[in-house]
């Protein structure tokens, strides 16, 4: 069985990435081939070098979901910022934390995709973002919170709870959610978890709109403007 990066804590990513890695990555879209039933994507902009290490964000679909799904969070921009983008399957209908109560194979799975791209490529460890929406997102804010030594910015769309089992590094937090939304509704969702985020000292830019359970163009701009400032 393959374990996480910590076999004592299984909330724990061990993954890191390589300091001088210089390794070739093909442009596009690509399956990570880890699991021939629920495995990921990888998507590479064409801009993507390897003596240029890349910003990465790992997205995370929601419930009953896919990679697909997470990967079009921020794919129409990623070519614009050259963004490289990884995008796992959950290992069921949803994530772990959210469908057994406990961190495991999503985990496990996460770092064993991390892993593969960082002896791949050259990615930059001082840009690199976990996100998501519903479910995902709020798998990301307790993922991204427990391994905030690995990830500087956690970006959540719509979420509905955290749920970090505990609070390493200091990274930057970007919640976004529709006023309208029927599936998780403002109030008891991001209303009262972006109080607890800066109560607990936590960098965060936090964005109300008018509309519901989706996640706007506008606001994915937002979002990889925040986490990827152009330069002006």
């Amino acid at each position: 069985m393959e374990s996480s990066g910590d076999p004592k804590d299984p909330s724990r990513l061990g993954a890191r990435p390589e300091p001088g890695q210089t390794g070739e990555l093909s442009a596009g879209l690509q399956p990570l081939g880890l699991s021939p039933r629920r495995d990921g994507l990888l998507y590479v902009p064409a801009s993507y070098r390897k003596d240029r290490p890349a910003p990465l964000a790992v997205l995370l679909h929601g419930a009953g979901g896919n990679a697909h799904h997470g990967i079009a969070l921020l794919k129409d921009l990623a070519d614009e910022a050259g963004l490289l983008l990884l995008a796992p399957d959950s290992r069921h209908a949803t994530w772990d934390i959210i469908a057994d109560d406990t961190y495991g194979p999503d985990v496990t799975f996460l770092d064993r995709a991390l892993r593969q791209l960082f002896r791949a490529g050259a990615v930059d460890p001082a840009r690199l973002a976990i996100g998501g929406f519903s479910d995902g997102a709020s798998y990301a804010l307790s993922l991204g919170l427990t391994n905030g030594d690995l990830f500087t910015h956690v970006i959540a769309f719509s979420p509905g709870f955290m749920a970090p089992a505990a609070q390493r590094g200091r990274p930057r937090v970007f919640v976004s959610h529709g006023t309208q939304d029927q599936v998780l509704r403002i109030d008891p969702c991001s209303r009262r978890l972006t109080p607890l985020l800066r109560r607990a000292g936590y960098d965060l830019r936090y964005q109300e709109f008018e509309g519901p359970h989706v996640v706007p163009p506008e606001i994915a701009r937002d979002a990889l403007d925040w986490f990827l400032p152009r330069a002006t």
